[in-house]
């Protein structure tokens, strides 16, 4: 952050988007359609947000976690002055559904130590406590909306499993030299970080659907974002790296994503 002064604070679009999870793409979207605009500019013309921007726009990401569509949540927010009320009920919704999400992965974690506990015992779990843990899991399956899941399969379906396993070869290799330039320090505007980082997000590419929109990846990656960040954990178990090692690569490599589209 550049200066101490809150008041003063302005932040480039890369800076937002690498401390939100917006990608650039995106917030200069938002700015198009007149849903967030930077305040103000620089004098050669790059959009620098204030901290009034920065409350429209967490606004904004919790309309959307509330599941408001994108087209309604300009009309809500520009229907609601920005007073304390307003803010204390927005993060009111916001905690309900931040607490029931945790509620039902507590049921979950319980549901599952219950079959664990039966098969310790030499018993296969009824068929009732399968039932139950598989409407936990429907539950929690609120990472990916139904379409989502559905293009991506439909990607995937289309691409066929040699992809599918050329496209895992190519990515564990990138992973590995990204991993290296992280132990190292290079800096993520170095040539060689972002050609590696150009071509691991071309990785995806075989397999999504034609039709697929900009904002309809940006909103899978933001899918992807979310569900790697509440289980890096469990992830990384099933990777050859530590979880330590993949999360701070995931930071390096928006730190170089924001570098490359910092207008």
């Amino acid at each position: 952050m550049i200066g101490k002064d809150a008041a003063e604070r302005r932040w480039s679009i890369g800076e937002l988007a690498q401390a939100s999870g917006v990608s650039v793409r995106a917030l200069r979207h938002y700015d198009g359609i007149g849903l967030l605009r930077a305040s103000g500019r620089t004098a050669s013309g790059h959009r620098r947000y204030t901290e009034q921007d920065l409350r429209r726009l967490y606004r904004v990401l919790t309309l959307r976690a509330l599941g408001i569509p994108l087209e309604q949540v300009k009309g809500a927010l520009d229907a609601s002055s920005e007073d304390l009320a307003g803010m204390h009920r927005l993060l009111t919704a916001q905690l309900g559904e931040l607490t029931a999400r945790a509620d039902r992965t507590r049921q979950l974690i319980q549901e599952v130590r219950g079959l664990l506990r039966r098969l310790d015992a030499g018993a296969m779990p009824d068929p009732d406590q399968f039932m139950t843990a598989l409407e936990m899991i429907s539950m929690l399956n609120n990472y990916f909306t139904d379409e989502q899941r559905a293009r991506m399969a439909q990607g995937i379906a289309a691409a066929g499993p040699e992809a599918a396993e050329e496209t895992k070869t190519r990515w564990a290799g990138l992973v590995e030299q990204l991993l290296g330039h992280v132990e190292d320090d290079t800096p993520v505007d170095d040539p060689q970080v972002q050609e590696l980082l150009r071509r691991y997000d071309q990785l995806g590419a075989p397999f999504q659907p034609e039709g697929f929109t900009a904002e309809q990846r940006e909103q899978l990656q933001a899918a992807i974002q979310r569900l790697w960040q509440d289980h890096s954990a469990d992830i990384a178990q099933k990777l050859p790296w530590p979880a330590e090692k993949m999360t701070a690569l995931y930071a390096y490599l928006d730190r170089a994503r924001a570098a490359r589209d910092d207008d």
